[in-house]
Parts: structure tokens; C-alpha cells; sequence
């Protein structure tokens, strides 16, 4: 055991995600089993800041595996952003004898802990979001369980739709990412899908909806992502008006993001807990553990980062400074294997609609 690592604090960050209760759960157990004293900090990066944190035990993790959301809290910390709060999370570190922080969120977390770590706190960073928009993993804890709640909700529409021969829009979370609106529409059988990804065909969707009312059809579903704004509410009533047929539209809004998690999500959860307090024991840190090709992998928490900002054309001047042109190439590979596999997906809606 590398002795560096006696003391370690773990928090969630960001929009809640379910399986992060199973995810802390699985870091303090691991934590404990393995002699290390595990700090949970209340309202993430705020709670760093202002020392809100408890010691945590087996017992204050107990039966909270299976319920959504997050024990710790979370929040969004705009005064970490500053140096002033950097300087307020060190000290908190340093008084409180922390060797290494365990940061569960999504990009914006990553930021923090990209931050944490380039100041000299080590800290390991797990993917928690049901937006699945961590360009380096394949797949964030949450995702899963947003989706199945999605297919639940759109599935109960699509019996209105049928009693009324009607058409409903559904806009669902995922802020600039239309994974959730694009893999929840080709599961329910969406007759077209609108994500910031790929520009969307209106005339080719109004055609097909006219071609099926006219060969029988009763109902209709096309699945928006909220990363569009208000185009969903827009096309609801382009669609009534080019087609003829009764269109509602639906905001399923934060009900995406509650609930208990699913198996998917709870084991992954619990490998990458388990996973994140090895890693520090071994003495790494300032890593992310990613989902690569069905396995866990790790890559450095900058370089997470940096491809994120690659692929959401965010890159600001220098940032590609430090990386070799190998590790720049293998940043664009990872960039167009994402959006490769978001077009063949999309292939796959006109295939099956």
C-alpha cells in the first residue's frame, strides 16, 4: 500500500446522476476495507471550500445503493472557478490532512479536478452523468438509467398517440450532447430524431409522416434534444402544419436524471469506485477512469480535458500546447470515432422508422 494515501475525501459534482450514491458507496468501502480514512464532502466543490464534510463509515453508506440522486449533494461552485477559491480548496486539503480527492461528475467536475490536480492535489475523477458527453469514455454512470426512464415515459405517450392519432415531439435532457434523444428514439421506434450533431432534414421527416398516415398509421414519436433550445416546442407545430396530423409536444425535463439506478449503472459504479482507491494505492492519481471498448482504462485528467474541449470546438488558444503531435493525433482519432459512431447510430433511425 503506498503510505502517501492515508486520508482520502470523495465528492459529487455537477447534475446528479444516478448510481453515484452506489459510486461513493463503492469508494468508502473500498477505502475502509483497505485501512484509509475516507471524508465525504457535502455539496461538492462548495463543500470543499467551506470544510462542510463528514468522516464516513460502512454504516453511513449502508442502503443507499439501489436510490437516485446523491447523499453528498451537489452544486454548482462558481467561486472554485477562481483562484481565490483554489487557494480556499488547498488549504482545506492541507488542514485536513487530505492526500487525494475522488471527484465524481461530468465535464464541469473534471475541470475542477483538472484544476485540483494541476495544483498539487492528487485526485482521480469518475465519470458520473446521464448525458454521456465525457468524450474520452464511452459510457458515464447515469446514462443507462436516464435512458430506461426515457423509453418508460415515451412509451406511455405512444398509447395516447395511438388512442389519438396523434404525433408527439419529446425533448429530453442531455444538455449539448443528443445521445439520450438519439438512442432512446431508435429504442421506441421514433419516427425522426433532432440532435445538435446533425443537422436535421424537416422535409424529409414531414414526408415520411405524411407516407405513413396515408398507408395506415396512427402514431408518431420524434425525439428532440434539449441541447436544440427551443426547437422541439417549434417543430411540434411545423409538423401539425406541414402534415396534417395533431402534434403535442413533451419536456421530460429533470424526471430524466431521478430514479434508482439500473444494474448497468450500479455495477459500473461500483467497479470505477473500486477501481479509483486501487489506483491511488499504487500512487497514480490526476487520472479519469474511462470506458473504453467495454473496459475500464484510465488516461491523464488533463488530456481528458483537452480531447473534451476538442471534440465541443471549446479549445482555447494553448491548450494544445503541452501535447505532442502523437497525443494530438490520437485526441482527433477519439474525436472521430465519437462522432462516427453518433452518424452510424443516426444511419439507423431512417433505416427503422
Amino acid at each position: 500500500m503506498n503510505k502517501q494515501f492515508r486520508k482520502i475525501a470523495v465528492l459529487t459534482s455537477g447534475g446528479d446522476a444516478p448510481g453515484m450514491n452506489a459510486c461513493v458507496r463503492a469508494v468508502t468501502r473500498a477505502a475502509l476495507s483497505r485501512g484509509l480514512e475516507v471524508i465525504g464532502f457535502y455539496g461538492g466543490y462548495s463543500g470543499l471550500l467551506n470544510n462542510k464534510m463528514k468522516t464516513l463509515n460502512h454504516g453511513d453508506v449502508s442502503n443507499i445503493v439501489n436510490e437516485g440522486g446523491t447523499f453528498l449533494y451537489t452544486d454548482r461552485c462558481l467561486e472554485f472557478k477562481t483562484e481565490e477559491g483554489m487557494k480556499k480548496a488547498i488549504a482545506c486539503c492541507r488542514d485536513n490532512g487530505i492526500d487525494g480527492i475522488v471527484c465524481i461528475g461530468g465535464d464541469g467536475t473534471f475541470r475542477g479536478a483538472t484544476d485540483l490536480s494541476n495544483h498539487g492535489i492528487p485526485t482521480i475523477g469518475l465519470t458520473g452523468s446521464i448525458d454521456n458527453d465525457i468524450t474520452a469514455s464511452d459510457y458515464t454512470i447515469g446514462f443507462d438509467t436516464a435512458m430506461n426512464t426515457v423509453c418508460v415515459m415515451i412509451d406511455r405517450l405512444r398509447d395516447t398517440c395511438e388512442s389519438h392519432a396523434r404525433c408527439n415531439v419529446v425533448e429530453v435532457m442531455g444538455r449539448d450532447c443528443g445521445e439520450i434523444a438519439l438512442r432512446t428514439g431508435i429504442a421506441c421506434g421514433a419516427v425522426a430524431v433532432a440532435i445538435p450533431e446533425i443537422p436535421f432534414d424537416e422535409t424529409a421527416a414531414f414526408e415520411k409522416i405524411k407516407t405513413l398516415r396515408a398507408g395506415g398509421k396512427r402514431n408518431f414519436i420524434v425525439t428532440v434534444s434539449e441541447g436544440l433550445g427551443k426547437y422541439g416546442e417549434e417543430l411540434a407545430k411545423k409538423i401539425e402544419e406541414a402534415t396534417g396530423v395533431e402534434t403535442k409536444f413533451a419536456r421530460l425535463a429533470h424526471v430524466c436524471r431521478g430514479g434508482r439506478p439500473t444494474l448497468r449503472d450500479r455495477l459500473t459504479a461500483a467497479e470505477m469506485g473500486t477501481m479509483a482507491v486501487e489506483l491511488m494505492l499504487e500512487g497514480k492519481s490526476n487520472l479519469v477512469v474511462v470506458e473504453r471498448e467495454g473496459k475500464l482504462v484510465t488516461c491523464d485528467i488533463n488530456y481528458s480535458h483537452i480531447v473534451d474541449r476538442m471534440y465541443k470546438n471549446k479549445l482555447k488558444e494553448g491548450d494544445l500546447d503541452p501535447y505532442s503531435a502523437e497525443e494530438i493525433a490520437s485526441m482527433k482519432e477519439l474525436c472521430a470515432y465519437r462522432k462516427a459512431e453518433i452518424e452510424r447510430l443516426y444511419a439507423m433511425v431512417g433505416d427503422l422508422a
